[in-house]
């Protein structure tokens, strides 16, 4: 198995700058990068803590603008040396995919989502050139 560690926990938010602020201000994180996603409404943001650069928090605005009060974790992710390997293992095991196919990203990373036992989503991700 090629899973390597925690990649990230994507957090839905309403207004990423404003989130990626208060994660820098308040938090003590960094941004380590923004950008668009493909299909030009998200908008994605990594931040992480200085030094710290394997544990980050991914911001995303533009996926559901009716959050409840207490916010929403939108997903955990774990990074893995193979996309295509994890794909191929995970289909295996029947797991339950959510997406159809391995998304690749502008800065080359790439990744896909299927569902937990509990519903819950997971997401294998092969990182890109840094953003």
């Amino acid at each position: 198995m090629a899973v390597k560690k925690l990649e990230h926990v994507g957090i839905m938010v309403r207004d990423i700058e404003a989130s990626a602020a208060w994660y820098r201000d308040v938090i003590g994180m960094e941004i380590v990068g923004m950008l668009a996603h493909n299909n030009e409404v998200i908008k994605l943001a990594f931040l992480s803590f200085p030094g710290y650069p394997e544990s980050q928090v991914e911001l995303i605005e533009g996926y559901n603008a009716d959050l409840p009060d207490e916010g929403k974790v939108h997903h955990i992710a774990f990074t893995v040396d193979d996309i295509d390997q994890e794909w191929n293992r995970l289909k295996d095991l029947e797991v339950k995919f959510i997406d159809s196919e391995i998304t690749l990203l502008s800065n080359g990373a790439r990744y896909f989502f299927f569902y937990g036992p509990d519903g819950e989503r997971i997401e294998m991700f092969q990182p890109g050139s840094p953003a």
